[in-house]
């Protein structure tokens, strides 16, 4: 798997201040996604264990609420077994951290998958650009995409 981004200091997707990565890679090529660059699975840089510790060091951080996956998509077939592994570590190393994901497919075909161990939120559906959201502050980017609370946050 390669991520196309990773940042350090994230205000935008989730609750408090985050760490985000956003995983290259999407065959859902939704109109007027945000994120167009992260469709391709070559994009970016290689994860690797070394991505895995340098983002649980940043989680370690008083001030970082959670983990964002973002991408592309994490549920991608290519995806979401390395984005399980990184789910596993963050949550062994620092449990008190939220784990949010956001995927263009639909929960309830991935409620049985073994990563819904470790995160505490989905936002998932795919964009749909006729139904963009226009306010700010909201965790998705169309009013078909759901946020489905997967453990209580406690932020």
């Amino acid at each position: 798997m390669k991520y196309a981004q990773l940042r350090e200091f994230d205000t935008a997707n989730g609750p408090g201040v985050r760490v985000s990565i956003f995983v290259s890679g999407c065959t859902l090529k939704c109109k007027g996604c945000f994120n167009p660059k992260s469709w391709d699975f070559n994009a970016g840089e290689e994860f690797t264990e070394e991505t895995i510790a340098r983002i649980i060091e940043l989680l370690k951080r008083d001030y970082i609420t959670g983990l964002s996956i973002l991408g592309g998509d994490p549920f991608e077939v290519q995806n979401i077994e390395p984005v399980t592994e990184l789910c596993k570590a963050v949550k062994a190393a620092v449990p008190e951290k939220s784990i949010w994901l956001w995927t263009g497919r639909k929960y309830e075909n991935y409620a049985d998958q073994p990563i819904m161990a470790y995160l505490d939120t989905v936002v998932d559906g795919p964009y749909v650009e006729k139904l963009k959201v226009k306010e700010q502050g909201k965790y998705f980017g169309s009013t078909n995409q759901r946020v489905i609370a997967i453990k209580p946050f406690n932020a």
